[in-house]
């Protein structure tokens, strides 16, 4: 009988952990247009969970890659990352904020010490 009772527990436990919903799962798409001493920069970059990877041309036709880390909350979303650039641009430090909107729009702002100052427009799956 105490089998069954661990084998009842068991698969209740299964049942009742929390799972990722399908939005979770899909990417959540950005674009973003920034500037930095006269110079226009843009990126794209796309979320999964709480990490996230922007690809962005920087000023003097630099390009690099950032990781970021997000902290979910429950509307606003802020952000850190670290990145590397090319041309002689190195390391870039980042940060911001990605607001949810209530029609699946996620907008933002954020810091980049390589592009510069930004906005972000983005979709929610």
């Amino acid at each position: 009988m105490r089998i069954k009772e661990i084998l009842a527990t068991s698969a209740l436990v299964v049942l009742a952990a929390p799972h990722p919903v399908n939005a979770q799962l899909i990417p959540q798409p950005w674009v973003s247009v920034g500037g930095r001493e006269g110079d226009v920069t843009f990126s794209v970059g796309a979320r999964v969970f709480d990490l996230g990877v922007e690809l962005g041309r920087g000023p003097d036709s630099s390009s690099g890659v950032d990781v970021l880390k997000f902290f979910g909350l429950p509307v606003i979303s802020p952000y850190v990352g670290i990145g590397l650039y090319s041309d002689d641009q190195g390391i870039a430090l980042s940060g911001g904020l990605q607001v949810d909107t209530a029609s699946n729009l996620v907008v933002g702002v954020g810091y980049n010490s390589v592009r510069g100052v930004n906005g972000q427009v983005g979709i929610r799956f």
